[in-house]
């Protein structure tokens, strides 16, 4: 498997961490980075249903995908796609585990083997942990608006994943996560939108 293909799993990751940030919840009419921060750190688990749209080079038309994602504290993020077939990525301590739609086809990757796989996906669980310092570490971050609508920007400072990653770009409003888009390097796309369960 080719680092660019295990970075784009480990991108695929960051949906989940993210989409854990509709459980935040935002108190006044404050609202900043250390904010959204806070609330991160606070969230010991979460689920929410995805759809994405993947706009890839190779592809006549953006490719669709539905399903749920999950994530537990410390260390527990998961991506299971549901439609239009069957795929599940997770980050469990040093692992990363990609099943395939093939019976029997799974591949593990231990993040520390991985230098920028390894920097992409402690970046998110220092979003997790509310840890700016970590996160600015890796991205130079750029937040903007209110609680009334939010975006955050984040653009690798590691040449390696520069590569890979051009921004990624998170929105809400209030408690809730909108949307998540990640622009490549390559011009592939993704758009996801996150809806959080009723329950």
């Amino acid at each position: 498997m080719t680092s660019g293909i295990l970075l784009r799993s480990a991108v695929a990751i960051l949906t989940v961490a993210l989409a854990c940030a509709y459980a935040a919840e935002v108190g006044g009419t404050e609202f900043d980075l250390g904010i959204l921060m806070r609330r991160l750190s606070q969230i010991p688990a979460a689920q929410a249903r995805f759809s994405e749209l993947k706009h890839m080079a190779q592809l006549t038309e953006p490719l669709a995908l539905s399903g749920i994602l999950s994530y537990v504290r410390p260390d527990r993020l998961e991506k299971r796609v549901v439609s239009p077939y069957p795929e599940r990525i997770a980050v469990a301590g040093d692992k990363l585990t990609i099943e395939s739609q093939d019976p029997g086809q799974t591949r593990t990757l231990r993040l520390s083997s991985n230098p920028v796989i390894w920097a992409f996906v402690e970046s998110i669980r220092a979003t997790l942990a509310g840890d700016l310092a970590a996160l600015e570490r890796h991205y130079r971050v750029q937040f903007e608006g209110s609680a009334q609508g939010w975006l955050l920007s984040l653009y690798p400072r590691l040449p390696e994943m520069q590569r890979y990653v051009a921004w990624i770009r998170i929105d809400g409003v209030d408690d809730r996560l909108r949307g998540l888009e990640i622009q490549e390097a390559n011009g592939d796309r993704s758009l996801m939108t996150i809806i959080a369960d009723p329950t």
